[in-house]
């Protein structure tokens, strides 16, 4: 049959025509995706965290808790994001239009992204430093006799053949000097020979780390400027280099004297630990953070999918790749941990350290202890750089991806000059942590802004999808891109038992709760009541831009509230089949005022055209399901048509 279709003038006297929306880009291909979300998930927290909670909670025992944790939370909420995000096509504000009244879900991931993206940086900017630093015959932080170095420094040398050593025995290494008085500067000057350490002493401003500072973010920008599809091609390094360099590590590393006693003091399992409430609390820690839930870069990410892309299997695929690198960077980092307590003649447990300690002051120790440290030293270097670029890629792109789908006609032909403003701006707020008490900046950032406010946004983002947007809807959606609901585990996570492990996470939280310290030093309180402001900027702009959509809305407040919470107008699939394009661009779908009328279809054996399922919503003029109701002219059915079993 052939399908006539009529054309009706909708607009308004006076009221210009809505500009048309630029076209949205996709992944080039489906492994920069893969790789893109790989690198984002293994981050510096793999290498540094990780290994340090297992062994501080019970070794191989630690195994246990967070592979539980990534089963009932982890995995659960990452399908969730990546699928929500597949299927609309939009970054991580406009996507609420499934429940406007969330809106401000997306607001505060990028609040969140946006306040990572400042420190993260900097750690990135640290790296390129030691990078730069290695390329000498003598790797600077080997010695004590530099102009940096106090009477407190004790050589390597010095501690491996002491006699008199404790178990309290303590030391300043020449790492530990070389971090925080040469490349920080944290020590200020008082004058009368006397020096303070803190985020109130600011001290002066160092140009060495604000000139990597801004290296760090024009890598950044020059690999992001052509959106996914540059970005989508700088990964297939960035993510595959870490584990080219994991592996020599720990080929080298294995056959170092003291690699056995170190490995097996992090995989040693201690299943009394699993006794403590805080060693589970710090495995849903990790899953939730290693995977990157809530930032909301698994939906800007997953927004560039295909819409029949199996974002299913992606899910388990790429929080399995995560969770087994952290496993396996472990031996790598454990062996050179066990080394160095060996040429020390010291516990593993008094060599060992997390975070910066151990990627800044702990395993660049180690490597002064091999042939050819410099050579070991650049390539760890450049490996937590490359570890940190992917996953400041997806923060960035996030914010970028938000805003440009937020105001499509405006800024999405603009991206790569949104994209530099965003960089600026952050370049210039990241400046408070090249001065010399920017570690303190960065560790009170690092302390708040991705805390329990991750959390909050994750819990009711959950709610929000199951139980408002409703878990029935969800599960059709998935169903219609991959060809298959998700099973009754998805489902039973989504509404129950994630929503509950993050609950106790939440809650545990705030009863552990501590104000920020940084190698002993307290903070004021000044600066503790702008950490917490920072946190619950982001989580009071959920509530906030709630009640501003509600107040928009027309009616009563039941009527208005009702409207909050119902998918809007424009929700649905935002990338049609190839076919419902053909016809979208030789039939004139995209007019707004396009009337079908099924009785001026004529006998024929040409099927009608297939329509966008949105339609039903956008154009009330014209519902589709009537048809079943309404024989076609000359007795034929519209039940035998290829497209009402689409409806």
């Amino acid at each position: 049959m052939k399908c006539q279709v009529m054309e009706v003038e909708m607009k308004e006297k006076g009221r210009p025509a809505e500009p048309e929306e630029p076209e949205r880009e996709q992944w080039g291909a489906k492994m920069d995706f893969m790789l893109s979300m790989l690198g984002y998930c293994v981050g510096l927290g793999n290498v540094w965290r990780f290994p340090y909670l297992c062994y501080k909670n019970g070794g191989g025992a630690f195994l246990i808790p967070y592979l539980i944790m990534l089963t009932f939370a982890g995995l659960p909420l990452f399908f969730m994001e990546l699928a929500l995000g597949q299927y609309a096509s939009l970054g991580p504000v406009t996507i609420w239009r499934c429940v406007p009244l969330f809106k401000g879900i997306g607001f505060a991931m990028c609040i969140i992204s946006g306040l990572v993206c400042i420190y993260y940086n900097m750690i990135i900017a640290w790296s390129l430093y030691y990078m730069f630093a290695s390329f000498t015959s003598m790797l600077p932080w080997r010695t004590c006799d530099n102009w940096w170095n106090t009477p407190n420094c004790v050589e390597t040398s010095a501690v491996a053949n002491a006699t008199n050593k404790t178990d309290n025995y303590t030391r300043i290494s020449p790492s530990e000097e070389y971090f925080h008085e040469r490349v920080l500067k944290y020590s200020v000057d008082l004058g009368n020979n006397s020096t303070a350490r803190g985020i109130e002493h600011t001290g002066t401003m160092s140009w060495e780390l604000a000139l990597v500072l801004l290296l760090a973010w024009i890598i950044v920008f020059a690999c992001l400027c052509k959106g996914v599809k540059s970005s989508g091609k700088v990964v297939y390094f960035t993510a595959t280099f870490p584990y080219i360099v994991l592996i020599i590590l720990l080929i080298r590393g294995a056959i170092l004297p003291g690699a056995r006693e170190g490995i097996i003091f992090y995989i040693k399992p201690d299943f009394n630990r699993l006794r403590d409430s805080q060693v589970w609390y710090d495995a849903a820690s990790q899953i939730f953070y290693s995977l990157g839930v809530a930032f909301g870069g698994i939906l800007a990410m997953s927004s560039y999918n295909k819409f029949n892309n199996n974002c299913h299997r992606d899910a388990v695929l790429i929080a399995l790749a995560n969770c087994g690198t952290s496993v396996f960077a472990g031996f790598a980092i454990f062996s050179y941990i066990g080394y160095m307590a060996h040429e020390l003649k010291m516990p593993v447990g008094k060599v060992v350290a997390s975070g910066s300690g151990l990627a800044f002051i702990a395993y660049p120790e180690a490597l002064t202890l091999m042939p050819i440290s410099p050579l070991w030293s650049i390539l760890f270097f450049f490996m937590l750089l490359t570890l940190g670029l992917d996953s400041q890629f997806v923060m960035l792109e996030t914010i970028v991806t938000a805003l440009s789908d937020e105001f499509p006609t405006l800024l999405r032909q603009h991206k790569t000059w949104v994209l530099l403003a965003i960089c600026i701006c952050l370049y210039l707020l990241g400046l408070t942590q090249c001065t010399q008490a920017g570690i303190f900046w960065l560790e009170m950032m690092n302390w708040y802004s991705a805390g329990f406010c991750l959390i909050v946004t994750a819990l009711i983002m959950a709610i929000g999808i199951s139980w408002v947007y409703g878990i029935k809807r969800f599960s059709a959606d998935i169903k219609e891109m991959i060809g298959y609901e998700p099973n009754i585990y998805f489902k039973a996570c989504w509404m129950v038992i994630s929503p509950a492990l993050m609950l106790f996470i939440f809650i545990f939280s705030l009863v552990q709760y501590s104000p920020v310290v940084y190698n002993g030093i307290a903070y004021p309180d000044w600066a503790v009541t702008l950490g917490l402001l920072m946190a619950f900027f982001s989580i009071l702009m959920i509530p906030l831009v709630g009640i501003i959509v509600v107040a928009k809305n027309k009616g009563s407040f039941t009527e208005r509230f009702k409207k909050a919470i119902t998918p809007d107008e424009k929700w649905g699939p935002a990338i049609m089949s190839q076919e419902q394009k053909e016809w979208k661009s030789t039939e004139g779908i995209d007019n707004p005022a396009t009337i079908y009328d099924p009785g001026t279809m004529e006998n024929g054996t040409d099927q009608p055209p297939l329509y966008d399922p949105r339609s039903i919503n956008r154009y009330p003029l014209y519902d589709p399901r009537s048809l079943q109701q309404d024989p076609i002219r000359n007795g034929g059915s519209i039940n035998d048509t290829s497209y009402s079993s689409r409806l």
